[in-house]
């Protein structure tokens, strides 16, 4: 089936794009989401005449995107700190949402989480890269730290004189 983007939807294409599409994701998806549009004759007439306003419009998200990752990238690392055992395995894991609101935290930048990959799951000690996909152009990688915490270290330290003491 043949559709017109309304947005820009991964791995198929841009806003304004006409894509040829499996008739169930776009009746299931593409439509229902209002992601696109049926390229009938008047729909094909009316991409032309709105043509240099969606461009207009990707070239302004494009540009505002790319002042967002200047500001991204400024943090070059990201710290956290957390629980862990002696092996260092974290108990629990560092996700996405934490990593979307640590970013928002310490840049006020709104990142969706479903936007940040992960080369790797994040549940142990050591430095971790993550990927975020601003629009489909522009992409950011940041660092991230993960120490463990405070707490931890000292019970860690107290653990370790006991057992010398008791090997005494």
């Amino acid at each position: 089936m043949e559709v017109i983007l309304k947005k820009d939807v991964q791995n198929i294409g841009e806003a304004g794009d006409i894509v040829n599409v499996k008739d169930g994701y776009a009746r299931n998806f593409l439509l229902p989401q209002d992601f696109a549009e049926i390229a009938t004759k008047g729909a094909k007439e009316n991409r032309e005449k709105n043509l240099a306003r969606i461009k207009a419009k990707q070239e302004k998200l494009h540009a505002e995107a790319l002042e967002l990752a200047k500001k991204i990238e400024a943090l070059e690392v990201i710290e956290f700190s957390a629980k862990a055992g002696e092996s260092g395995k974290l108990f629990g894991a560092i996700t996405t949402k934490k990593l979307a609101e640590e970013i928002k935290n310490k840049t006020g930048i709104e990142v969706d989480r479903k936007t940040i990959s992960l080369d790797a799951p994040i549940n142990k000690l050591g430095k971790f890269t993550m990927q975020i996909k601003l629009t489909s152009k522009v992409k950011v990688s940041l660092g991230v730290n993960v120490s463990a915490s405070e707490v931890l270290k000292e019970e860690i330290e107290d653990i370790e004189e006991t057992k010398e003491t008791v090997e005494e």
